[in-house]
């Protein structure tokens, strides 16, 4: 008597509703994780400008350039890829400023915010599940401060 080797279907339809499920798990949580380290960009980048900002400001007793027309101190940032960053936003004055990282490509929606007293800020647009705060970054979806 020959004996059969393999699968039959039950048990290969088995497999693959198990590892369906398993995906449907698992690509979320890790499209979330993806964008927690793109947020990252933003965070860092935007207390990088706040040092900058605080340097210029010991030096110079201003934030604004020599002319008062903009911020005087650097705000180029080499590597920026997920988030486009200002700190003119509002406009600055000698004694204040405000510096914000605006998402682009799929991190659209996101806004960070910093000013010159180190308050952090959060806007959300038309992201589901995202808590926008007045008072700290937002880093991950459902976190509120």
């Amino acid at each position: 008597m020959h004996k059969a080797h393999g699968f039959t279907l039950i048990e290969l339809m088995v497999t693959v509703a198990i590892v369906a499920i398993l995906g449907s798990i698992a690509l979320p949580a890790y499209n979330q994780y993806v964008q927690r380290g793109k947020i990252t960009e933003a965070t860092s980048s935007l207390s990088e400008l706040r040092l900058r900002a605080e340097k210029f400001f010991a030096d110079n007793r201003t934030y604004l350039n020599a002319g008062g027309t903009a911020v005087g101190f650097n705000i180029t940032l080499n590597n920026a890829r997920y988030f486009d960053f200002v700190c003119n936003d509002p406009a600055a004055t000698a004694t204040t400023f405000t510096c914000k990282a605006t998402g682009k490509g799929d991190m659209g929606g996101f806004v960070y915010t910093i000013d010159q007293t180190n308050t952090r800020k959060s806007t959300f647009t038309g992201l589901p599940g995202w808590n926008n705060s007045t008072t700290c970054w937002v880093t991950k979806k459902g976190e509120s401060c």
